[in-house]
């Protein structure tokens, strides 16, 4: 068991984005970083790579067809040491969210627990196993505003809504790209079930939904509308995103008290445009 083959297993890209996402997740929540809030991305990446591990474990037989270059499958790391190594990481990452807050603790815990199922049953169940990566996915931006209290976690819900969205879209699309080990596997997806072009269409309707509801009358909040949007925020709102108080998000906003500009690349509408003759 080689050191090499430990940090692959735990797909350590992939963890470690995951912990700087929850520290995006406290930035947009607060609008700052505190050297505190840096144990959310140690928390993150142990409770990641956790999952990547035990995911690992019930996935060798898949893995000898999809990906057998994987650790376990190539006998780098036997199975008992791989779910040895799980209980380590999954030990340290909660010990480590105790450190937190009490709602940084209760993700991290319920977290845990999905990770788990998913490996052992929810990836074979139809939907579920999408929407299990899904919502862990969108969490992490949940987890880093939690940080800041539950006004934190409420100011990034709708980007954990988007972010749930695009990764259903994502999870059902390399659903359709495994399908053969996964039969082989065991597990019943949904590409099986509907077909590659069904997916496809569903993938599409995921990805789509974010933009539909940010270009709607509620989301915008119409002509005459001047509270904000209630809909979900995207880089193009006008509005920028709101807290929970309806006050403008920090990070976006100008100094208080200033009038807000109509957004980058426009003009006034006091003022004209005079070309040169």
């Amino acid at each position: 068991m080689s050191v090499s083959a430990l940090v692959r297993i735990t797909r350590p890209h992939n963890a470690v984005v995951a912990g700087l996402t929850a520290l995006l997740g406290y930035l947009i929540a607060t609008g700052t970083l505190t050297s505190p809030s840096l144990l959310l991305a140690v928390v993150v990446v142990l409770v990641t790579a956790a999952g990547n591990v035990i995911n690992d474990v019930y996935d060798i037989e898949i893995d000898r067809i999809n990906r057998p270059e994987r650790p376990i499958p190539s006998g780098e790391i036997s199975l008992r040491g791989a779910k040895v190594y799980t209980v380590a990481l999954f030990a340290g990452g909660i010990a480590l969210a105790a450190l937190t807050t009490p709602l940084c603790l209760l993700i991290a815990l319920i977290n845990s627990v999905i990770l788990v199922a998913y490996a052992v049953w929810l990836k074979r169940t139809p939907v579920f196993g999408n929407i299990a990566v899904a919502y862990l996915t969108a969490s992490i931006f949940l987890f880093g505003g939690a940080f800041a209290g539950i006004e934190g976690l409420i100011r990034n819900i709708s980007l954990a809504t988007i972010t749930f969205l695009a990764t259903v879209a994502r999870e059902v699309l390399k659903d359709a790209e495994d399908v053969d080990g996964d039969a082989a596997g065991g597990a019943r997806t949904l590409p099986m079930i509907i077909g590659i072009q069904g997916t496809g269409v569903v993938a599409f309707a995921c990805a789509a939904a974010p933009w539909r509801q940010a270009s709607s009358p509620s989301a915008t909040g119409g002509a005459s509308s001047t509270s904000s949007p209630s809909g979900l925020w995207t880089p193009s709102s006008s509005s920028g995103p709101r807290g929970v108080s309806g006050a403008p998000h920090p990070i976006v906003s100008g100094n208080p008290g200033q009038p807000r500009s109509c957004g980058p690349g426009c003009l006034p509408r006091s003022r004209s445009l005079r070309l040169p003759r």
